[in-house]
Order: structure tokens, then C-alpha cells, then sequence
């Protein structure tokens, strides 16, 4: 069975992208059949991944307006996870998006029966990099997901914004996702230097009575270098403290996936 999980903070700059594509790997590293979904028109985890989005001819956007199945668009990487791409087209989907009926379905469509038509018994993993809103994409990412994910930065001004997100999931639930569970808060950008960080760290399961993901993800310049090489981390500074932090964080991911009850087949990408 596949778990779908959406990466979601609608504040910009909390590592969300490279959440994404480090987990992504480091999930494949352990065996796993891995599928990313970049539907952030900044398409940086396109980018990220060796991939120009200047370059592409379709993407995600096509696949959501229904022009292409997602099997003709989704596009290996290097590091051994396959990619749905954006490109800044994806920008126009909201306006598009409005109007229409089922909007909330259009991702979970999208994916229905992915595996099938591109030959492969299933994927394990399919991790959704949302964009950084509360829009519809947002909103139909979270009712295709299992899970959802939230990267916070380590410092009080990033903590801005989360209630809203848990209000837009309790809306999926009530509505579109009935199952759809919070995985819990992984803290990013983390300095142990920093008192202000560490009592940030502390403090986050009891502000928003969530699980906290463990370990945080420290904050190094090494994040920023690994794009401009089109891969993540894992590739760049397979020995950096930011690498062995994502490979800890996809061994817990890989676990709670393995305890996790399966209650409907549509869960099939």
C-alpha cells in the first residue's frame, strides 16, 4: 500500500522543499519505491532535483487540468526518486482550479492508478510538496494524503500561521479527508547553539499537541549548496549531521508507515 504524505506550511522559508527531497531519497535509500509531487509553482524542488523547469514542455499543471495523465509527465531523477515536476504554470491552476467542480479531488485523481500505467507494482511513498498557501492545491494535496507534515522553523515568528493550517485541516477532515491524520511538526533550521532554539524545540508539542519528529533538522549552508548541483544532501554531504538527521527522520517515517492501519484501497497510487 502506498502512504501519501502533503509537506505543508503555507509560511515560506521553513525548509519545506528540501524536506521533501531528502526524505524522498533517503526513503529510497532504504528500499523504498518513491514518487515526489512538486506543486509549488516556484517549482523548487524541480530545480533541486536536476531538473530545469524552463526546459519541460508539461508538468503538473497539465496533469491537473486534466490535458495529460500524470504517467506521461512523471520523470526520473538521479537519486532514484521519480518526479511529477512544476513548472510556473502551476500559478494558474488556483484561478482555474476555482470554479470547478470536485477541485478538492484533482490530486487525488491525478495519482489514481499512477503505478499501473507506468508499469510498477505500486509505489511505497508518495510526499507532496505543497505550496507555501492555504489555496486550493493546499487543500487538494491534503485530501489525496494519509498524513500531513508540517516543517517549523525554530524560532517563535515561524510558529505564526500553524493554527491557521490545523484549521484548514480540520476543514479536510469534515469535508474531503475523514482519515486525514497530522504526522506531527519537524522542526528545521534548528542551531543547539541557541537557547532561543532549543526553548523554541521545546516547547512545540505543547503549543500545538502535536508529535514532534525527531531528530531536528539542524541548519547548515549545506542545504543551500546541494540545489545549485540539482540534488539533495544525501548526494552532496552524504556524511553531514543535516544528511544523517533526514535518514533518522525517513527510518521513523518508514516505522510509523509499517504500524499504521490501511482502511481504504483508494489509498492505491
Amino acid at each position: 500500500m502506498t502512504t501519501t504524505l502533503a509537506v505543508a506550511n503555507q509560511k515560506g522559508g521553513v525548509a519545506k522543499t528540501t524536506s521533501v527531497a531528502s526524505l524522498g531519497v533517503a526513503l529510497a535509500e532504504l528500499g523504498q519505491s518513491v514518487l515526489l509531487v512538486d506543486l509549488d509553482p516556484q517549482a523548487c524542488l524541480t530545480f533541486s532535483l536536476g531538473i530545469d523547469p524552463e526546459d519541460l514542455e508539461v508538468s503538473a499543471y497539465e496533469v491537473l487540468n486534466g490535458e495529460r495523465p500524470a504517467a506521461e509527465v512523471v520523470v526520473a531523477t538521479d537519486e532514484g526518486v521519480d518526479l511529477l515536476p512544476a513548472t510556473i504554470e502551476l500559478a494558474r491552476s488556483e484561478a482555474e482550479l476555482f470554479e470547478k467542480p470536485g477541485r478538492e479531488q484533482v490530486v487525488r485523481t491525478a495519482l489514481s492508478g499512477l503505478h499501473e500505467a507506468l508499469g510498477k507494482q505500486t509505489y511505497d511513498w508518495v510526499l507532496i510538496d505543497c505550496p507555501p498557501s492555504l489555496g486550493i492545491l493546499t487543500v487538494a494535496s491534503l485530501t489525496a494524503a494519509d498524513g500531513v507534515v508540517i516543517p517549523l522553523q525554530c524560532e517563535t515568528l515561524s510558529h505564526r500561521g500553524v493554527g491557521q493550517l490545523l484549521d484548514t485541516v480540520h476543514d479536510v477532515r469534515a469535508f474531503t479527508n475523514p482519515d486525514l491524520a497530522v504526522w506531527g511538526v519537524l522542526p528545521t533550521l534548528y542551531d543547539g547553539r541557541s537557547r532561543h532554539a532549543r526553548t523554541v524545540l521545546e516547547t512545540i508539542s505543547d503549543t500545538y499537541d502535536l508529535d514532534v519528529l525527531m531528530p531536528p533538522v539542524p541548519k547548515t549552508i549545506k542545504f543551500a549548496e546541494a540545489p545549485a548541483q540539482g540534488r539533495s544532501i544525501l548526494a552532496t554531504s552524504s556524511r553531514s549531521k543535516g544528511a544523517a538527521a533526514y535518514r533518522e527522520l525517513a527510518e521513523g517515517l518508514l516505522k510509523r508507515a509499517r504500524k499504521a492501519p490501511r482502511k481504504r484501497a483508494r489509498r492505491r497510487s
